[in-house]
């Protein structure tokens, strides 16, 4: 189990928010915390601590009029940390190039490979054929409905079609590195983990062995032990909302140097 850091961008600027609570319209967001800080300085902190495969999430769509200076933010993290994060937020095959040359280790996909809620394998292909597989992170971040975990899509505003099972992952897994998934339900509350996900991920990254990052829900160091508990230490974590760095009670230095399996 390793520690993910992040760093999410609303606006222009870095944020917490209730992953739920992100709309669209007129650039709406439930905040947790606003910070005074660039996104450089925290890809800064996390380069100094060697904290790698961190993720960068753009979370203004394409035509919001904040979408310019949330994706500079973006990419002067990139620049300050090259090759220590990964990027997300509208990737497609058209743009991916640009943001692994600025620096991403990994660009982060989700909408762009599901179309009216379908899965479109041949554009996660054309991805893959631009950029390369080990470049590429799935986000299979899901919202529970009729007892199962469904993936959601467009800044987690839409349902897709795509249940989380394994053959659905293990299909995935043909084209990328690794998997982000957050529990939207639970993400930016800091009430607990999304226990039947986190169970569910830990067998299935046991078995497949690819790597898995789990986020959403941990509000203390005893969220993150049930967190180990439950995963068998087979997932990595990404923890937002909590760390004091971003206005939470969880110390970032009891964290920042969680290391291995």
């Amino acid at each position: 189990m390793k520690f993910r850091p992040c760093i999410d961008i609303h606006n222009g600027q870095v944020k917490q928010i209730v992953g739920g609570s992100l709309k669209d319209d007129q650039n709406q967001a439930k905040e947790n915390y606003t910070s005074n800080k660039e996104a450089a300085w925290f890809a800064n902190l996390y380069k100094k601590d060697n904290l790698k495969g961190g993720h960068v999430i753009l979370l203004n769509s394409k035509d919001s009029e904040f979408f310019q200076a949330t994706k500079n933010q973006g990419i002067a993290a990139l620049q300050s940390y090259p090759g220590g994060l990964q990027i997300g937020g509208g990737i497609t095959a058209d743009n991916a190039k640009e943001y692994i040359e600025a620096g991403a280790s990994h660009v982060i996909v989700t909408s762009y490979i599901f179309e009216e809620g379908n899965f479109v394998e041949s554009n996660l292909g054309k991805l893959v054929k631009r950029v390369g597989k080990n470049k590429v992170a799935v986000d299979l971040s899901c919202r529970k409905k009729d007892d199962n975990y469904y993936v959601v899509t467009h800044r987690w505003q839409r349902f897709s079609n795509m249940k989380l099972t394994y053959e659905n992952m293990n299909r995935l897994a043909n084209y990328c590195d690794e998997f982000l998934i957050h529990g939207v339900d639970v993400e930016g509350l800091s009430m607990g983990i999304e226990e039947s996900l986190v169970k569910f991920l830990g067998e299935y990254q046991r078995e497949s062995g690819i790597p898995i990052t789990y986020a959403g829900g941990i509000g203390s160091l005893r969220d993150l032990k049930r967190f180990k508990e439950i995963s068998g230490g087979n997932l990595d974590i990404t923890i937002g909302s909590a760390l004091d760095i971003f206005g939470g009670n969880i110390p970032y230095e009891e964290v920042a140097h969680l290391k291995g399996r």
